[in-house]
């Protein structure tokens, strides 16, 4: 009966998905990210997301589905579960390039207490975004108090330097890279919330640590933040929470610069620190 009851919640939800005006945030003007490494997504972390944005106390959630191929599913799979933790005022908009936004969804995503970006190819949601309007108003929404949200391609969106998961020396699809060479990695322009980091997201599951070591050592000014799967950091303040079920591992080139040998890639002082959930570590956004 339970199942039933929720089914028919859900097929509600979407037959009433619309914009939110006007509505009031309820948090200060100090925007947060809450930046989950995929997988999924246990209760506590929804409820400390919940918290985080001051969902019990009014605002509404914003689905950006783009990153997925089933754009408008996504936006009920993301939505879930926020139905059964009660949170009810969940919306979404699927942008696309192709046609002008409406600004009365413009200015439903300014205005949301919480935006999530859904997982999937983190590539195609910065299609859909960048140089939009779409890329500003979650900016003005960061900038004015918003939680903003996202896990696995949604994770990789945050930073300035975006990994895209392709290998430039073998087109052939792996989850993780299997050597640490020189020009192998690509990269792409992300929203930016974070600038001064690399994400990577399903980390310790999928063994990416081959993929952000080459990104570190290619850039060594800049750290590497891989996620696990059911977990994610909480950022505020210029400090990153682990929350969550697993780790997080971060790269830091503390070394003078990248050695090679042809294309195999070497350093000295790579500094690997591994946090738990509930630890905290410094970063710059």
């Amino acid at each position: 009966m339970k199942i039933i009851s929720f089914f028919i919640l859900v097929i509600f939800y979407v037959i009433s998905i619309k914009p939110v005006a006007g509505a009031k945030k309820n948090h200060k003007a100090t925007g947060k990210l809450f930046i989950i490494g995929g997988g999924s997504r246990p209760d506590d972390m929804i409820n400390r997301l919940i918290d985080e944005a001051g969902l019990r106390d009014g605002g509404y959630i914003f689905i950006l589905p783009m990153a997925s191929e089933e754009a408008d599913s996504a936006i009920i799979w993301s939505g879930e579960q926020f139905l059964k933790k009660g949170i009810m005022n969940v919306t979404g908009f699927n942008f696309n390039t192709d046609v002008v936004p409406e600004q009365k969804w413009l200015d439903s995503l300014k205005n949301a207490s919480l935006i999530y970006i859904s997982g999937g190819d983190q590539a195609r949601f910065m299609k859909a975004v960048s140089g939009s309007p779409v890329f500003d108003e979650i900016h003005n929404a960061f900038k004015n108090g918003a939680v903003i949200a996202g896990t696995s391609a949604g994770a990789a969106v945050m930073s300035s330097k975006m990994i895209t998961g392709n290998e430039l020396r073998y087109p052939e699809y792996h989850e993780t890279f299997r050597r640490i060479e020189t020009k192998n990695i690509e990269f792409a322009d992300g929203l930016g919330l974070m600038k001064n980091v690399i994400i990577d997201q399903h980390f310790v599951m999928r063994s990416r640590h081959n993929r952000l070591l080459t990104a570190v050592l290619e850039n060594p000014k800049i750290p590497g933040i891989g996620i696990d799967e059911a977990t994610a950091i909480l950022v505020k303040d210029n400090k990153a929470e682990v929350v969550g079920n697993s780790q997080v591992i971060v790269f830091r080139n503390k070394g003078k610069g990248t050695n090679t040998t042809g294309n195999k890639m070497g350093s000295r002082k790579i500094v690997l620190d591994i946090y738990l959930p509930g630890e905290k570590f410094r970063v710059k956004k």
